[in-house]
């Protein structure tokens, strides 16, 4: 199965995480707790489309679209 990114997910749809592609971000997002194997699901996005909220390990979660782009899932 081909790996997407996180931004790519539509309203409602989930997947689970499977690695970063940018080394000094993904430090970041696992301190925010976008640890690899856990489940993330895509709340909704601003008007403009920037930032989106997602559910992931029970809380909501606002990311840049240019921050979800890094985080790949299955």
């Amino acid at each position: 199965m081909d790996s997407k990114s996180v931004a790519e997910l539509k309203p409602g749809e989930s997947g689970i995480i499977a690695g970063f592609t940018d080394g000094v971000i993904s430090l970041k997002l696992m301190e925010m707790g976008c640890i690899p194997g856990s489940t993330i699901k895509m709340n909704f996005a601003a008007p403009f489309g920037d930032p989106i909220s997602y559910d992931i390990a029970g809380y909501n979660l606002s990311l840049r679209i240019s921050e979800a782009s890094c985080i790949l899932i299955n």
